[in-house]
C-alpha cells in the first residue's frame, strides 16, 4: 500500500494483461497473380469489374511480409516471395523481416557511483511475429528505440564504470557480461513487439566531459601506483637472488653492514627512474 500527501491509503490496481496476437500463415483464398492480371485487364471496361479485380493482386518480396486484413479481422500474413491474387476487399500492410541496425544515440547516465558517463549500443533485431508487431504496439520501429534506450540506462546505472569490487561487474573491464544483461533485459522488453533480438554491444563509453579531464589523471596515477609496485616486487626479488648467489658460490663474504649496503645500492638502481652513474672511489 502506497500513501499520499496526506497519508492517505491508496490501493496500487494490478497491471492489465494485454493478450499477444499471434502471426499465422495466410490460408484464404490465393490465386497466381499472372493469372488474375490476364483475366482483370479485358474486363475494365466493363463496369469496373476488371479494376476490382487488379485490387487484389499482391506482390511479396523476399524477407517481405504482408499481414492481410479483413473487415477489420486479421486473416493471416504471406511471407512466401511472389506474385498472388487475394480478396479484393482485403487491405495489406507490408512488414519488413529483414535484419535490422539500431544504433543509440549517446546517452549521458549515472553508473553506480553517481559518476556521469555517456553510453551507447548497437542493437541488431528483426521482426519475428508480424502481427504482435503489427497489432500489439503502436509504430515497433519507434517502440525498440525506446525501449533499447530505456535498457541501457537501467544497465548503465547498475554497475560502476570500472575498478569493481568483488562480485561486481563494470561497464569497461567486464564488456561481454555487460552486453548479454543488455540483451537478456531488451528480449523481455521486445518480446511483446514480436521483435527478435540477434545481438547487443556497447558502441560508445566514456566518461563525461566535465569529469573526463579528472578520471583520466585517476586512471594514470593507479597505472602509475601498478607500475611502480611490479618494479619494487621485482627489485626486491633480483637483489634477494643476488645475494644469496654470492654467498652460496663463496664468491665474497659479506657482513649484515656490507650486505645492507649492497642491498640499498642494487634497489637504488634498479628502481630509479633515470640511468644509474656508478662512482669510483680511488680513496683506499
Amino acid at each position: 500500500m502506497y500513501r499520499d500527501e496526506h497519508g492517505t491509503e491508496i490501493a496500487v490496481p494490478e497491471p492489465t494483461t494485454v493478450l499477444a496476437t499471434t502471426e499465422r500463415q495466410y490460408t484464404d483464398l490465393r490465386l497466381p497473380g499472372i493469372l488474375m492480371v490476364l483475366l482483370g485487364l479485358p474486363l475494365i471496361m466493363f463496369f469496373g469489374l476488371g479494376i476490382l479485380i487488379l485490387r487484389g493482386l499482391v506482390m511479396v518480396e523476399p524477407n517481405q511480409s504482408k499481414v492481410v486484413l479483413l473487415f477489420g479481422r486479421y486473416k493471416g500474413t504471406l511471407r512466401t516471395p511472389g506474385f498472388y491474387w487475394i480478396n479484393p476487399f482485403a487491405s495489406c500492410k507490408a512488414v519488413s523481416l529483414r535484419v535490422r541496425n539500431f544504433d543509440s544515440a549517446k546517452l549521458k547516465v549515472n553508473d553506480l557511483r553517481g559518476n556521469p558517463i555517456e553510453i551507447g549500443a548497437v542493437v541488431v533485431w528483426r521482426v519475428k511475429d508480424t502481427a504482435q508487431a503489427s497489432f500489439d504496439v503502436e509504430h515497433y520501429e519507434s517502440y525498440v528505440a525506446v525501449q533499447t534506450e530505456s535498457a541501457i540506462r537501467t544497465t548503465a546505472a547498475k554497475h560502476p564504470y570500472d575498478i569493481a569490487q568483488a562480485g561486481q561487474v563494470s561497464l569497461r573491464g567486464d564488456s561481454s557480461e555487460v552486453n548479454v544483461e543488455l540483451m537478456a533485459q531488451l528480449r523481455d522488453r521486445l518480446s511483446h513487439a514480436g521483435v527478435e533480438v540477434l545481438e547487443v554491444r556497447l558502441s560508445h563509453l566514456a566518461y563525461a566531459p566535465e569529469i573526463a579531464g579528472v578520471m583520466l589523471r585517476r586512471q594514470q596515477a593507479e597505472a602509475i601506483i601498478d607500475a611502480r609496485q611490479r618494479i619494487v616486487e621485482g627489485a626486491v626479488s633480483m637483489v634477494k637472488m643476488a645475494l644469496d648467489k654470492l654467498r652460496d658460490d663463496k664468491v665474497i663474504v659479506l657482513d649484515e653492514q656490507r650486505a645492507a649496503t649492497l642491498a640499498s645500492n642494487l634497489l637504488v638502481v634498479l628502481c630509479s627512474d633515470s640511468d644509474a652513474q656508478p662512482v669510483i672511489s680511488t680513496t683506499s
